[in-house]
């Protein structure tokens, strides 16, 4: 292939990918608007119409910072390649590290993130203090907002860029099975996070605290017992410093495995829908759907290795996309910036895996809880998160990780109680 070749086809995909997200997005936008004024029947006599027509509201001002996201990172991708973004700053931190050496990789990595996160920032900051603020949902302060960002830059210099620097290590010193050394390394840091997170990280950002209702900690444990999972640390997380949406997790490995609830889930939820809401989630444990996404990260991580390893040693990738200087941190840089135009093309197949499951884990969850108590628990984030009920189906098709509410809650009432 030559860098013209190339040069094209993935000019061709950028432009297709754009194109398509474009016309999804504004499918999603006016399908949304056309049913504003309607609340769909099964939740009619539940969500009013002012909250109905809130939900599309607020999908349509999410939707259009997504849009200007869209452009700005496609400007930005263009830029940094076929614009000579990225060799300019090859070029220019060559005048401080020596070309190729290991300084010289991780400041160019960095600075590339560096240069990504300072162009997102002001989508950030509206999309948080503008957006979030102006539909009530937002808790945030300028000052927690700086302190998380000083927390996460620490985060990233103690951890990131050691991490960083032993995987451009590796790519320079190991024989042509870098890409398997790698990916091994790589393996063992997220195995190591899922204990280091939980224990260390986290509660640099937020407070964790015992949940100390003896009615649902018993509820709660009763279900583990019921379900076969042995007893967890259960903690209450307070995540109504930063915004009013709730949210529940498992988290963490071995000794620092926890159940962990927002806040705002605790005070918007009754016991029997908690329950049900973490009856759903052991579900996603009973039928392994953790075990699956971690065995499919782990290959498709080293398939992608694989092929970074292929285009590392060909001048087409590196011309093609705009660079003169070929080296490890260049490829690393350069796949990162196009990984994300190629993965669009699986989002389609990723959403409909991710929807099949959350399917079997509310089954799970009206097998060992009750059926009406995860739907009502349901109804009440959608409606307190405005989240909007009447998807386009294209759209919901393609990008939605979660079946659309009108279905989930119609498999709910239709006799989700089968195991």
């Amino acid at each position: 292939m030559t860098p013209q070749s190339f040069a094209l086809f993935f000019l061709s995909l950028l432009s297709l990918s754009i194109f398509a997200r474009l016309v999804l997005m504004l499918r999603q936008m006016r399908h949304v608007r056309l049913n504003r004024d309607r609340v769909p029947e099964p939740f009619a006599q539940v969500i009013s119409g002012d909250a109905h027509r809130k939900a599309a509201d607020y999908l349509r001002a999410r939707m259009q910072v997504a849009l200007a996201g869209l452009f700005i990172g496609a400007s930005f991708l263009i830029g940094m390649t076929w614009g000579g973004g990225l060799q300019a700053l090859h070029d220019q931190l060559s005048h401080l590290f020596s070309a190729g050496s290991l300084l010289h990789g991780i400041a160019l990595l960095a600075g590339l993130a560096t240069a990504g996160w300072l162009i997102e920032l002001p989508l950030t900051l509206y999309r948080i203090f503008g957006v979030e603020r102006r539909f009530g949902f937002n808790r945030m302060t300028p000052a927690l907002f700086i302190a998380d960002l000083v927390r996460g830059a620490f985060i990233v210099a103690l951890i990131g860029l050691p991490a960083l620097a032993a995987v451009l290590w590796l790519m320079n010193a190991s024989t042509g099975l870098w890409w398997l050394w790698v990916w091994l390394f790589w393996l063992g840091l997220n195995l190591m996070a899922l204990i280091v997170w939980p224990l260390f990280i986290a509660p640099l950002f937020n407070r964790f605290t015992p949940l100390q209702d003896e009615g649902l900690n018993a509820r709660i444990g009763a279900l583990l017992q019921r379900c076969g999972f042995p007893p967890r640390k259960l903690y209450v997380m307070d995540g109504s410093r930063r915004s009013t949406h709730g949210n529940a997790y498992f988290t963490g490995f071995g000794a620092a495995r926890r159940i962990v609830f927002f806040d705002t889930l605790l005070e918007k939820l009754t016991p029997d829908e908690v329950e049900a809401v973490l009856a759903h989630e052991l579900g996603h444990f009973h039928h392994r759907h953790i075990v699956q996404r971690i065995g499919v990260t782990a290959g498709t991580s080293l398939g992608l290795l694989w092929m970074l390893a292929q285009l590392a040693d060909t001048h087409w990738f590196y011309a093609g996309l705009g660079v003169t200087a070929p080296d490890s941190a260049t490829a690393l840089a350069l796949f990162s910036l196009v990984l994300p135009v190629v993965g669009f093309l699986l989002t389609p197949l990723a959403s409909h895996w991710s929807r099949r499951h959350e399917f079997e884990a509310d089954r799970y969850a009206a097998h060992h809880a009750q059926a009406e108590h995860l739907a009502s628990a349901l109804v009440k984030l959608y409606r307190d998160n405005a989240a909007t009920l009447t998807p386009d189906p294209l759209y919901s098709r393609v990008f939605d990780s979660h079946p659309p509410a009108g279905a989930r809650i119609e498999a709910l009432h239709a006799g989700s109680t089968r195991a």
